[in-house]
């Protein structure tokens, strides 16, 4: 029944029905994926971990003005010293900001600073659902204002409204990162194909997936309560894009090998459904399963990313099994133009690179598999420098951008804290108590009331550090203990470095909760797919390893080479979430085919002709999924290119590393122990090898060999 339904998308009739289906579903697609930016929440409850201080803040602040809204920083700086007309203008800007749509409550009045040589508008911004969209727009009209008429008085616009609004618009860049995916992929498979016309097929369906997954995600956004940011829609695109081109290489390299052993393609494309069926459906569930297991998250940002991105893998998974066989049996064996896989044609030489590669581990596994574990420990102890601690404000960005320059000329001239204070929400009748505790903190420069409603009052201290500043930190650890331990103040500490404090803490417990669960449920779905206790272990084993020494080599590149100024506190458990997922989606590939082969030829023989058959394929997926992710750096954010980066290499050290040295090593080792506690016992061909033995007569008996392997 599983292989009749799986089967069915290549058809003689079933092939138009889901030709048509699928233009059908495109028409609503297209205007629902344009939708998925309008149900985005960047807003920082989109981000937080749902239970912690911060969010509580958020909620108990939601009935003053100043809770709902984002400081906005606009400086202004003359190296030579302000003059009087430069005073008049920032006095004259201050009105007009007062009028400029979503700026909410009071403009607060210039403040000069103490070398006379700069000045400083805060600037209270509405957030709104609308987020990093609309404060891009308020930003927008700001930088209008400071530089009309400026008369070489400098400004920049900063501050958390400066900088959300610098991320927007560097998300917003997500089509030019898809353009350039694109580029990316068409040039590995024309490269791969060696085809003008093939590589049509895989990106056509890729980029139909993407369209879909956006659709089904803006719908389950707007009406079942998904949450999706900036951050996950762009992840999703790539992931989407690169995972679904992934399984097309797949199943077009078993679709050519089956055109050779049948006359009709439907045929040939049937059995190649059949036996790369199973391989493409676990790969994909398995990295779905895994997205999922995000959920346990308490980051917002991290758990709402699980839901968004499988829900990515398992739309591209029906669309390579559904739409890509059916436009590969309508356009027919010409699509493989200039080399067509003829019915009876022998398969290209086997004797290729992976042939060879599979003969040097053949010699000596165990030290093949031994020296390549230590060479991949040893990348590994590159983790020793891991800091993911958050990256400061002014290093989130790979170029210098308003919000960056802004803050450079603020940290000139005014104190480090001023302009992103940490924000509390008390009780009426405590808030002088409360207010007097703050103030006697050696770490804390000015407090003030700013309103007060309901019997609450909104309290604003500034930190005499920088806001991401590890002492900002401590600061706001000082502040919670001195407020909470006040009697009847029922203190909730937000803003500042109290958010950046419980996202940290946020990160921290999620790795240690999510990372162990993702692995128990990746070894759950090896051992259902392979029947085995070893192998999932051996499997398992190495992509830990390969994570390991991908994060050793990028934490290195990152301090030394790029000089970044740190990774986000969720970088690590992300990274780890697509590297483990992406890398067990090659092992399962190679070592369901060498399972295969080896109840023809014996582990040892199926080993080698698993690794010749799958190598060059895999090796292409694999290129085409780092490519995919390296295009990530086209963003101007350290976050992207830094997940970029890593899942790039983790992928390529999976593809031309793990899989084809220490798997193939490990199960030579190994050999049958490599299925406990089943066995894997040689099978004869059956009737329907015998059929096909038949069709191709002559040219299979001068490869007894491949036939057999058919």
């Amino acid at each position: 029944m599983f292989h009749r339904i799986v089967a069915l998308p290549g058809g003689r009739r079933a092939k138009w029905v889901v030709l048509v289906a699928w233009i059908a579903l495109l028409v609503p697609a297209f205007s629902l994926a344009g939708m998925l930016g309008s149900v985005q929440k960047n807003d920082i409850s989109a981000w937080l971990p749902s239970s912690s201080e911060s969010a509580r803040f958020l909620a108990a602040a939601q009935k003053f003005e100043a809770g709902d809204t984002m400081p906005t920083i606009v400086v202004y700086a003359r190296s030579s010293g302000l003059t009087p007309a430069d005073l008049k203008k920032v006095n004259a800007d201050a009105v007009l900001f007062q009028h400029v749509p979503d700026v909410t409550g009071q403009v607060q009045l210039p403040l000069v600073s103490d070398d006379l040589k700069a000045v400083a508008t805060v600037v209270p911004v509405r957030v709104g659902e609308s987020g990093w969209t609309g404060i891009a727009k308020v930003v927008d009209a700001l930088n209008a204002i400071a530089g009309k008429d400026s008369g070489g008085l400098v400004s920049h616009v900063t501050g958390p409204g400066g900088y959300a609004s610098d991320s927007g618009k560097a998300f917003g860049d997500a089509d030019l990162l898809m353009i350039i995916a694109v580029l990316v992929v068409v040039a590995i498979l024309l490269f791969t194909y060696r085809s003008p016309t093939l590589w049509l097929l895989p990106v056509i369906t890729a980029v139909v997936a993407v369209f879909a997954s956006e659709a089904v995600i803006a719908v389950l956004a707007k009406y079942a309560g998904i949450v999706v940011n900036s951050q996950s829609s762009f992840i999703l695109s790539v992931l989407v894009f690169g995972a679904a081109t992934d399984y097309a290489l797949l199943l077009v390299a078993r679709y050519r090998e089956e055109l050779r052993l049948h006359v009709d393609r439907h045929d040939a494309m049937a059995a190649a459904l059949r036996r790369s069926g199973p391989a493409i459906i676990a790969s994909a569930a398995t990295v779905a399963v895994s997205l999922l297991v995000l959920m346990l998250a308490t980051l917002n940002s991290t758990s709402g990313l699980g839901p968004v991105c499988a829900v990515g893998i398992v739309v591209a998974l029906l669309a390579m099994m559904t739409l890509m066989p059916a436009l590969l049996v309508i356009c027919g064996r010409w699509i493989f133009w200039p080399v067509r896989p003829a019915f009876g044609s022998l398969p290209p030489a086997r004797e290729g690179i992976w042939a060879r590669v599979g003969k040097l581990v053949a010699r000596k596994p165990r030290l093949t598999w031994i020296g390549t574990a230590v060479v991949l420990g040893s990348f590994a102890l590159g983790m020793v420098g891991l800091h993911a601690e958050g990256i400061p404000q002014d290093d989130q960005f790979t170029k210098v951008t308003e919000a960056v320059a802004g803050e450079q000329l603020q940290t000139q001239h005014f104190p480090a804290g001023a302009g992103n204070p940490i924000c509390v929400v008390v009780n009426s009748s405590t808030s002088d108590q409360v207010r007097l505790t703050l103030s006697l903190l050696p770490t804390i420069a000015t407090v003030v009331q700013l309103d007060a409603k309901d019997g609450k009052a909104f309290v604003m201290a500034t930190p005499r550090a920088a806001s991401d500043s590890p002492e900002s930190l401590a600061t706001a650890r000082q502040v919670r203990d001195v407020v909470h331990g006040i009697k009847g103040a029922e203190a909730e500490v937000g803003g500042g470095s109290a958010i950046t404090l419980d996202m940290q803490d946020g990160a921290a417990r999620d790795s240690l909760v999510v990372i162990p669960a993702i692995l128990l449920v990746v070894l759950a779905i090896l051992v259902l797919l392979l029947r085995s206790i070893v192998a999932p272990l051996v499997l398992v084993g190495t992509v830990v390893l390969s994570f390991a020494a991908t994060m050793g080599i990028s934490t290195v590149v990152f301090d030394h080479v790029f000089h970044f100024g740190g990774m986000d506190a969720a970088f690590p458990l992300q990274a780890f979430t697509f590297l483990v997922a992406l890398g067990v989606d090659y092992n399962i590939f190679l070592v369901t085919r060498v399972r295969e082969e080896s109840r023809r030829l014996g582990t040892r023989r199926g080993a080698l002709t698993g690794l010749t058959a799958t190598g060059g394929v895999i090796s292409s997926a694999g290129l085409v999924l780092a490519g995919t992710f390296a295009a990530m750096a086209s963003l101007p954010m350290v976050f992207a290119a830094e997940l970029g980066f890593t899942v790039a290499v983790g992928v390529l050290i999976d593809t031309f590393v793990v899989r084809s040295v220490l798997v193939t090593a490990l199960t030579l080792d190994l050999g049958e122990a490599m299925w406990w506690p089943r066995r894997v016992r040689t099978e004869t061909p059956g009737p329907e090898v015998g059929r096909e033995l038949a069709y191709i007569g002559a040219s299979v008996t001068a490869a007894p060999l491949e036939a057999q392997e058919r």
